[in-house]
């Protein structure tokens, strides 16, 4: 699997490796810091004479703990190295194998855990000697990681195979662990005497650990020089967190003492942060990428959705002005078929015929620029000269069903701005879903139209039927796309009509009742730019059309 793995440009910003920290982690890695720096000054103060006495089971635990959460995050910077060929980060991947793997012998041979002196044939001095090689060995590591990640790009991936790699640099850090192991347990008579009993420490020891401060200070620098990145951030914490573990392992040069313990405490900080912060970048990187791949879906289901909705509208809005022409077509043969044939009335018919027909272009034409991105033609209308253009479209159509129309329009209603086809599609398309709705329904039929000024900056227009009305959970759907409450309906007219109605930044909702009709609002914002109508107020009311 690793084999396969995409080599990554090393400066995409993309992974803890190459991406560039920001304040608010610069923030928690300095809070970090000074929450080590405080508890290290409780431990040297007043916690510094205090002896808890032995916990036989602290050791075996803190150990386990170092080992899980080291070998996890070498773990997952290997894969890291696998996606970004990164030698650096090999380099880090395998001071973490280190740490962890050092941690059994050092469990194994401390004293009175599994043996009074230990395991592995260890001696007095063997124990300490693994923990003072563990933290030189960590540092030494986080160097070569510095050293490494600002060499030359072309030069500092790896470009064999990533697997190999990664088996070749395990099988050499296991190597190096067992060969310091060997060392400080066959040859521990050898070296020097940092330990006089398994408890105490001698003065070396402090000697000793002063050196190991150094060489972390050193790494220390480096980072700091050469910082880019979040993981360099981090690991600047984790070698913080060493050198404060050194220090307060020798405060009273003995173990189990108060600085003993802390320090144990502060040795699982550098286990642990990097780990946290790997795992966040892991639950990032995989919250992000299932926003893309949702977005991605929604994309496609929009662009299928859009084709649909294009070819459902085509069929949706130009069936009206295709009955039309068909009525008038059937109208004016019959004319023509009379004995003696009217041709006044033919002209008529076939004038409504080219009327429809340019009706049908347009209506196709604005159906392309609904569904074009870019920007739309609009001008200044009288919204109810958009009204009186739609009743003349269905004229046959109320006539045919014999409904009764009231139009309640303001003569002296501002001007609004908007797309004149668009509008007219709108209002059409509520009125053609009245008579639908009257059809069905025996009674009075009456079609009801208002225009008025809404809060000032608005023309609302109010269609109103005395249909069949709407069940309470179609109330609010009805504006959602394929959905319908007609057995023969596509779903698509209303949700169109919102579509408009909303990129001409207006509203349109609907209030109705079961077997007490349904009453369609939308609101258009009037054109500023135009002549003042603050005046604008009053009403007629006259009967557009007579009952058919």
């Amino acid at each position: 699997m690793m084999n396969s793995a995409v080599i990554i440009p090393e400066d995409l910003p993309f992974t803890l490796a190459n991406l560039s920290p920001s304040r608010s982690q610069r923030r928690l890695a300095l809070a970090v810091v000074l929450a080590l720096l405080v508890a290290f000054f409780i431990t040297a103060g007043p916690l510094a004479n205090f002896q808890p006495g032995r916990i036989d089971a602290f050791v075996p635990a803190y150990g386990t703990a170092v080992f899980v959460n080291d070998l996890i995050t070498a773990v997952l910077l290997f894969y890291q190295f696998a996606i970004l060929r990164s030698r650096a980060l090999l380099a880090i991947a395998s001071g973490y194998l280190f740490t962890a793997l050092i941690v059994i012998p050092w469990l194994l041979t401390f004293p009175g855990i599994f043996a009074p002196g230990g395991l592995l044939g260890a001696g007095l001095q063997s124990t300490d000697w693994l923990f003072n090689l563990w933290h030189a060995g960590f540092p030494t590591f986080v160097i070569a990681y510095t050293l490494l990640k600002d060499a030359d790009p072309t030069k500092g991936l790896w470009r064999g195979s990533a697997g190999a790699a990664i088996l070749s640099s395990v099988v050499v850090t296991v190597a190096v662990v067992c060969a310091v192991t060997v060392l400080v347990t066959a040859g521990q008579a050898h070296l020097p005497r940092t330990v006089l009993d398994p408890v105490r420490f001698s003065a070396l020891k402090v000697y000793v650990v002063g050196c190991l401060i150094l060489w972390n200070a050193l790494a220390l620098l480096l980072l700091w020089i050469r910082r880019c990145s979040v993981l360099d951030l981090w690991l600047m914490v984790v070698v913080c967190a060493y050198v404060l573990e050194l220090y307060t392992g020798v405060l009273g040069l003995a173990r189990f003492s108060a600085g003993w313990y802390a320090s144990r405490f502060l040795g699982l900080v550098p286990s642990i942060l990097v780990l946290c912060v790997l795992l966040h970048e892991i639950t990032t990187l995989y919250a992000q990428l299932l926003r893309a791949v949702l977005a991605q879906r929604r994309e496609r289901e929009a662009r299928l959705m859009t084709g649909d909705a294009v070819s459902a509208s085509i069929a949706h809005e130009v069936k009206q002005p295709l009955t039309s022409i068909i009525a008038s077509a059937n109208a004016g043969l019959n004319w023509l078929d009379r004995v003696e044939p009217n041709l006044d009335r033919a002209r008529e018919a076939l004038r409504r015929v080219v009327t429809a027909g340019h009706r049908a272009d347009a209506v196709i034409e604005n159906i392309r620029a609904h569904f074009k991105i870019g920007a739309r033609t609009r001008t200044s209308l009288n919204i109810d000269d958009v009204i009186r253009e739609a009743l003349a479209v269905v004229r046959d159509k109320l006539q045919t069903y014999r409904v009764t129309v009231h139009a309640h329009l303001n003569e002296r209603l501002p001007r609004i701005t908007g797309e004149q086809i668009q509008l007219q599609q709108v209002v059409v398309n509520l009125i053609a879903n009245a008579i639908d709705s009257m059809a069905t329904k025996n009674g009075e039929r009456v079609l009801s139209i208002r225009s008025e000024v809404q809060h000032s900056r608005y023309v609302m227009v109010s269609v109103e039927d005395t249909g069949k009305g709407l069940e309470p959970d179609a109330v609010d759907r009805i504006f959602n796309p394929m959905f319908t409450t007609k057995t023969d309906g596509m779903g698509i007219g209303l949700s169109i009509c919102r579509s408009i109605i909303e990129a001409h930044q207006g509203q349109i909702w609907v209030t109705a009742e079961k077997g007490r009709g349904a009453t369609f609002h939308f609101t258009v914002p009037v054109d500023l730019s135009g002549p003042s109508w603050s005046d604008a107020v009053g009403s007629v009311n006259r009967n557009m059309l007579p009952k058919g």
